[in-house]
């Protein structure tokens, strides 16, 4: 699925629409948001976690330096990873994502394709770029 957006608005909208969608299926792998700095995989991150009913989007924030945040509990909740300060495989094997990755848990990666050695074949993939100032092509490819 190809999709545009046109504002910061509209891209966490889509984001709530895929955060729904994905929660209402069984999930299969991690859902990588895969882009360049500031195409608005964060902002897209927004959106899934409040669709997902995990937390509102205003309390979403980017864990670059955290490494992951968690939203929600119970069941289904969501964690948000960002591997962009890892360097090494160990680094990231040291994270335990394989635990969260068969936990059923909502799990949104930012800079996963810096270790694809490391990734479930079966995930979702979310490409973001702009286009310009505000608009973004996001395209959602899923499980194999």
């Amino acid at each position: 699925m190809q999709y545009v957006t046109k504002s910061e608005e509209e891209t966490v909208a889509l984001g709530r629409t895929l955060g729904r969608e994905l929660m209402g299926r069984e999930i299969k792998g991690p859902v990588l948001l895969i882009g360049n700095l500031g195409a608005g995989k964060t902002t897209l991150a927004k959106g899934i976690v409040e669709g997902a009913g995990a937390a509102i989007a205003d309390d979403v924030s980017s864990p670059t330096f955290t490494l992951i945040h968690q939203y929600g509990a119970g069941e289904r909740p969501v964690f948000h990873i960002d591997l962009y300060r890892l360097d090494e495989p160990r680094e990231v094997e040291s994270l335990g994502l394989d635990d969260l990755f068969a936990s059923g848990a909502l799990v949104l990666l930012e800079w996963a394709e810096r270790f694809p050695s490391l990734l479930p074949r079966q995930r979702t993939e979310i490409r973001l770029r702009p286009l310009d100032d505000e608009s973004r092509e996001i395209t959602v490819t899923g499980p194999p």
